[in-house]
């Protein structure tokens, strides 16, 4: 009983054991945004920073970052990161098992050598123009942490005041300052300035201005009034025309125009008076009074030198041609030709058949130019001149003509 007495109390009096285990360290999980190898520097820049930053946020150790780094390959990239890989293998190099052996594979696969070149550039031509202040302070400071440039902060304070405006450059050079931070708020200070002053003139300006705008917009219903008045009266007067002299404005019984041509048999024309059928002796007294002759001129008659083509088309109804149109016949080198007068044109055309009939010799063209409305075959190159006589009746004229494969009369004549 005793030795159990003490062999109990014994066990009562030991503390109980404590086993220490040592705890597992369980790493977190990264999850790194996907990379898919397109070629864009900026958006690969982009993601090796974010890369970076989750690696140090959870202590990734070196052994883990490639493999992480391979998971999050997509598209392009996993090809890519496939066939370096296996070329590795082929050629027994070693594999990549560090971070910054993969960054520097990365790197020159895609970015190119001339881009730190292309920022510096950038970086020296930097201007604000319209962006605002703090726009342009981050790009500034972006393209120098993508060139790698580390300047002292004078040389950056200088950068920035040589790229601002003009309107907050002047202002900012005479406020104190003591480093980059606070040059860059006073040149938001004075660009918010510069906005409420705006906004105050502009508003201004337009309150100013609603009375002139009431002022004009009743002006300018009494000249739309006044307008649509005379324009009512106007468009009935241009619808008017003349039958006999097709003149537009008045009708026949207004026609300022006595004198009607009538043709007779064998291309003969006559001028008669409208209110009478023979010219009386007054009109000619009053003529020979007043010293003016009147000279009858015919067309040149005989047979022409080309037959003319036979269209298959069907003659239009436009009204302005059949008006400025005037068609008849001349004498060149003892030929009878065909010509035509339209006032509505502003060149002299001559046909390139009458140039191989007649013989003639042509001249380049001082100002080439191109045609499309006198034949069908499309666009033409207008390139050669000739100088032609001819003559009607009395009538004799030298003109120089440019020369055009045209079939609709031998020699077209312009206004001067």
């Amino acid at each position: 009983m005793h030795d159990d007495s003490l062999a109990l109390g014994d066990h009562f009096q030991q503390p109980p054991r404590r086993i220490h285990r040592t705890p597992k360290v369980r790493e977190s999980r990264v999850d790194l945004p996907y990379f898919h190898g397109k070629d864009d520097v900026e958006g690969y820049l982009d993601w090796e920073m974010k890369v970076e930053q989750i690696f140090t946020c959870h202590q990734v150790s070196e052994e883990r970052k490639v493999y992480l780094t391979t998971l999050s390959f997509q598209g392009h990239a996993m090809y890519w990161w496939t066939s370096l890989v296996r070329d590795r293998h082929l050629h027994n190099d070693p594999l990549i098992q560090y971070w910054n052996e993969l960054r520097s594979a990365l790197r020159r696969r895609y970015i190119p050598s001339y881009y730190t070149r292309e920022l510096i550039n950038k970086l020296q031509r930097l201007h604000q123009k319209n962006m605002t202040v703090e726009e342009y302070r981050q790009t500034m400071e972006l393209y120098l942490m993508r060139a790698g440039i580390r300047e002292e902060e004078d040389i950056t304070i200088a950068r920035f005041l040589s790229g601002l405006t003009f309107d907050i450059r002047d202002k900012a050079e005479l406020l104190p300052y003591r480093d980059l931070n606070d040059l860059v708020q006073l040149c938001i200070k004075v660009e918010q300035q510069n906005l409420r002053n705006f906004f105050k003139t502009s508003s201004y300006s337009s309150s100013y201005s609603k009375n002139d705008y009431k002022r004009e917009d009743k002006g300018k219903a009494k000249e739309e009034k006044e307008k649509k008045n005379t324009s009512h009266t106007s468009t009935k007067t241009c619808d008017m025309k003349c039958f006999k002299c097709l003149g537009r404005g008045y009708i026949a019984s207004q026609c300022p125009n006595k004198k009607v041509m009538i043709l007779r048999g064998q291309d003969i024309y006559s001028s008669q008076d409208e209110a009478t059928t023979s010219p009386s002796s007054s009109e000619y007294e009053e003529e020979a009074s007043e010293g003016k002759s009147c000279e009858v001129t015919y067309p040149y008659n005989g047979e022409l030198l080309m037959m003319r083509r036979v269209l298959n088309n069907q003659p239009s109804d436009t009204q302005s041609q059949r008006e400025n149109i005037f068609h008849t016949r001349c004498n060149i080198s003892n030929k009878a030709c065909s010509l035509i007068v339209d006032s509505g044109s502003w060149c002299n055309c001559y046909s390139t058949r009458m140039i191989e009939k007649l013989g003639l010799t042509t001249t380049p063209h001082p100002k080439p130019y191109q045609l499309h409305w006198l034949n069908d075959d499309g666009d033409m190159v207008v390139n050669q001149q000739v100088e032609v006589e001819f003559s009607i009746g009395n009538y004799h004229d030298k003109v120089k003509c440019d020369v055009v494969p045209m079939e609709v009369c031998h020699i077209l004549l312009g206004r001067p």
